[in-house]
């Protein structure tokens, strides 16, 4: 097993004592990436014990496979005869567990598997460790930080795109794709989450995505996307003005660049996400939006375009350390009429100083 894998399993060993959870099914396509380096997989979990060697469970076609890229001693299941979930307690017993206390991600258990697990031990015994895998994954190695860094790149180039793209009477849609096509060629492998070109009052939704709306004269133009290097993500928003707007959105614009400015002015290790938040959102009350404003500015970044710990938010106590990517500043002021602008970045955080790792100017795009 590669020694980097072999940390991360060793470091997850540890955090469950502190959950007291005596194995860990994993069977989220993030966390396989983390604890395998495999991304051309499906049909696969990985298994860590308190004690002892973590092992994988895979569908025959494909365990040499991931027994080769992994390193991890891998078991097969000959499907349809057994189950991936009839595997998967065969090999919990096979580690001697018979009531074992089993964690599971924040996100979504095939039930088949759970369905399997619960037939054959305690359910009583089942816990939620979502947090668990974010802290683990929440500070990079320089391997990580690289590939973050190619999907920034590949996520600026689309940027760049989508702004000689937009202009009156093209769709949202239209836009997006020439953003797409830029990422592509650049290298990404898919967008993190689903693109958002939005103009007009759709800049106010909240998860908004790009659809046939017409972009008209008068209207800003928001331009959210999201790239992906193997499974590693990189996300950054900008703002374009189609014509003349409104003097009140055009300097909303400028207090959220200030308001990101003074975030990661102040997003340094020893830092709380708390104080980080609280950076921005003193802009943000100055100006007398508070009212209007979210109560998060920001997440960490990696195997997910938003991961869960970090959280920059307000009163959030998280630890800020060197080696987290964290991406600043997520929301906009919601108030009609003059609401709308976004300005987002992925920041790496460096020991002495930070590396703003998603190049593309922030100033209002005049168009």
């Amino acid at each position: 097993m590669a020694a980097r894998f072999a940390h991360r399993v060793a470091e997850a060993q540890r955090a469950m004592t502190q959950v007291n959870c005596d194995i860990l099914v994993v069977t989220n396509r993030e966390n396989l990436i983390y604890f395998t380096g495999v991304t051309q997989m499906e049909c696969l979990a990985v298994l860590i014990a308190k004690d002892g060697e973590a092992c994988a469970v895979a569908l025959w076609l494909d365990a040499d496979y991931i027994r080769e890229q992994s390193g991890l001693d891998t078991h097969a299941y000959f499907f349809p005869r057994q189950s991936l979930g009839e595997k998967i307690v065969e090999c919990i017993k096979a580690f001697g567990f018979s009531e074992p206390s089993i964690g599971f991600e924040r996100y979504f258990v095939d039930f088949a598997v759970y369905d399997a697990l619960r037939s054959n031990f305690p359910e009583k015994n089942f816990k939620g460790v979502g947090e668990l895998f974010y802290k683990l994954r929440s500070v990079k190695d320089s391997e990580e930080v690289a590939k973050i860094r190619i999907a920034a790149k590949a996520a600026s180039k689309g940027m760049e795109a989508a702004m000689k793209a937009v202009r009156p009477d093209v769709t949202e849609l239209d836009v997006l794709a020439e953003a797409e096509y830029a990422m592509l060629k650049a290298g990404s492998g898919g967008s993190s989450f689903r693109p958002q070109v939005v103009s007009g009052d759709r800049t106010l939704l909240a998860h908004p995505m790009a659809s046939n709306k017409v972009i008209k004269p008068g209207e800003v133009v928001v331009v959210h996307l999201g790239a992906t290097y193997e499974g590693y993500c990189a996300k950054m928003a900008r703002t374009a003005a189609v014509g003349a707007i409104p003097d009140a959105q055009r300097n909303v614009h400028s207090l959220l660049i200030c308001a990101l400015e003074q975030a990661e002015a102040t997003l340094r290790p020893g830092a709380s996400s708390g104080e980080v938040d609280a950076a921005a959102r003193a802009v943000i009350e100055k100006a007398g939006y508070g009212k209007s404003y979210l109560e998060s500015v920001g997440y960490g970044v990696g195997l997910r375009q938003s991961e869960f710990y970090p959280i920059i938010g307000r009163g959030r106590t998280e630890i800020i350390e060197a080696g987290m990517v964290i991406d600043l500043l997520l929301p906009t002021i919601y108030r009609k009429g003059i609401g709308g602008p976004r300005v987002t970045d992925v920041i790496h955080v460096g020991q002495n100083e930070n590396e703003v790792l998603t190049v593309y100017p922030r100033s209002l795009v005049e168009i």
